[in-house]
C-alpha cells in the first residue's frame, strides 16, 4: 500500500465517522432534554460539517471547500453566539438607553 492510496484511506475513514458524529448529535438536537444541550448539539454538528468540508478538500485537492469550510465555520460561530444570548437574556438585540 502507497502512501497515498493510505492517506486516501485514512480520509475516507475519517469521513465516515465525522458524518456518524453527525448522526449521534442530531439525536442530541431531537432529544434534548433542555435548550442549551440542543445549542451545544448543533454547534457540534456545524463544526463537523466544516471537518468534511476540510477532508473533501484534501481527498479532492480542491482548495474551494476549504473557502467553504471558514464560510461556515464563521456562520457556526455566530449562530451559536446568537441562540445562547437569547437563551440567556430573552432577547437578541437589545436598546440600551
Amino acid at each position: 500500500m502507497t502512501g497515498e492510496t493510505l492517506a486516501g484511506a485514512v480520509i475516507d475513514g475519517a469521513i465516515v465517522v465525522t458524518a456518524a458524529l453527525c448522526l449521534v448529535c442530531g439525536y442530541r438536537v431531537i432529544r434534548g432534554p433542555t435548550v442549551p444541550d440542543r445549542v451545544v448539539a448543533l454547534d457540534a454538528i456545524a463544526t463537523n460539517v466544516v471537518a468534511i468540508a476540510v477532508l473533501f478538500a484534501l481527498k479532492t485537492d480542491r482548495g474551494l471547500f476549504v473557502t467553504v469550510s471558514l464560510v461556515l465555520a464563521i456562520i457556526g460561530f455566530l449562530s451559536t453566539v446568537t441562540v445562547a444570548k437569547y437563551v440567556t437574556e430573552g432577547d437578541i438585540i437589545t436598546r440600551r438607553e
